[in-house]
């Protein structure tokens, strides 16, 4: 097949695919999508609320922000809100440079100071306050809160304020009965979920790992309570699988991650996934990468040494040259389309087939 014919193929096919994606967007990762909804161009479905836990450093922030240069690309969301809301104040990197121009423009905080200074939650309170605010402005929005592990709480501050004061007079106060923040999402959580639907807006809330202390077969935990998991329509567990290395000079220099993104809960398909997507310090996450290493580790593109055989480009060289070309050509539609193939290949082969038991 010569690349005309397929490029006619996957167009044909990518038109009975759009019938639906404008109740999706993209989280920016091909791999990504396809383990939430088996569609290479279909993420985050609109009006529901998401969680991403992961490790430190492994690209949580990068993999949510990137999710807003989706969105200021498609259509659907050319009027929601880009909310912000950086809790922890850790997300330092070039808005413009990494997710683009209209990103930068359409960021925004929860709300502004009269000091003209940005304004986000510093208590699980002040957070939902700040959600529910975005919703009564009655304009969609995409909120992503970085992170729940941050946020303070009134019963946090308050337990506070008694051991100082004890402390102050030689007194001791009894330890401490935890944050607050579990009872707060479990009753606020809930809420949110017909407000996030009919305005067709998207929650996402990042976490942090914690090492698990107690019994289990887990060595991760996070905190917040098991409300964040119930009402979440997918949660995604992100750690580092590797460094990515390069040779400069006679030395080994770190240019990016391998980030191994867990599934372990999907109210979409019901599948849970595994991904490994590549996220560079200069350029951020390399999707087109991401999907070559997953052809050429199916095994449906050959890769000998260093040289990779991507017979639908009818191309034959090293990695690197077939991402240039891909780029050049802006092929980059016709790539996802066959990751997609390759991927449904594989979930079909995996499916038990049985004579339906209902009618």
């Amino acid at each position: 097949m010569n690349i005309k014919e397929m490029k006619k193929q996957l167009l044909s096919k990518r038109k009975k695919e759009n019938l639906k994606t404008a109740e999706y967007l993209s989280t920016g990762s091909t791999l990504l999508n396809l383990a939430i909804t088996g569609k290479p161009n279909k993420g985050f479905a609109v009006g529901r609320y998401y969680f991403l836990v992961g490790d430190s450093t492994s690209g949580k922030t990068f993999l949510s922000l990137t999710c807003l240069a989706e969105a200021a690309k498609n259509k659907l969301f050319k009027n929601h809100r880009f909310i912000f809301d950086n809790s922890e104040d850790g997300a330092m990197m070039d808005i413009k440079k990494f997710f683009g121009k209209r990103v930068y423009k359409r960021i925004q905080p929860p709300n502004i100071l009269h000091s003209n200074r940005p304004n986000c939650s510093t208590s699980i309170e002040e957070f939902y306050y700040n959600v529910d605010d975005a919703i009564k402005a009655n304009r969609p929005f995409i909120y992503i809160l970085d992170s729940m592990d941050s946020l303070s709480s009134a019963a946090e501050q308050e337990k506070f304020d008694e051991t100082k004061k004890a402390a102050r007079i030689g007194k001791k106060v009894a330890g401490s009965y935890g944050d607050g923040k579990a009872k707060k999402n479990s009753t606020n959580l809930r809420r949110l979920l017909g407000p996030l639907k009919n305005s067709k807006s998207i929650l996402i809330v990042i976490s942090q790992t914690r090492d698990n202390l107690g019994f289990g077969f887990e060595t991760k935990t996070r905190s917040g309570g098991n409300a964040l998991r119930f009402y979440s329509t997918v949660e995604m567990w992100s750690s580092i699988k590797g460094r990515i290395k390069k040779t400069i000079k006679g030395k080994k220099r770190q240019l990016g991650i391998l980030c191994k993104i867990k599934i372990k809960k999907n109210r979409i398909t019901g599948r849970e996934r595994e991904v490994i997507i590549p996220i560079y310090h200069s350029i951020g996450i390399d999707d087109i990468g991401s999907c070559i290493n997953f052809l050429t580790e199916e095994k449906h593109w050959p890769e000998k040494g260093s040289v990779v055989k991507a017979s639908e480009f009818e191309f034959k060289g090293r990695k690197e040259k077939l991402i240039q070309l891909i780029e050049k050509n802006e092929w980059e539609m016709d790539l996802r389309d066959i990751v997609g193939d390759i991927w449904n290949e594989i979930e079909e082969a995996c499916r038990i087939k049985r004579k339906p038991r209902y009618e």
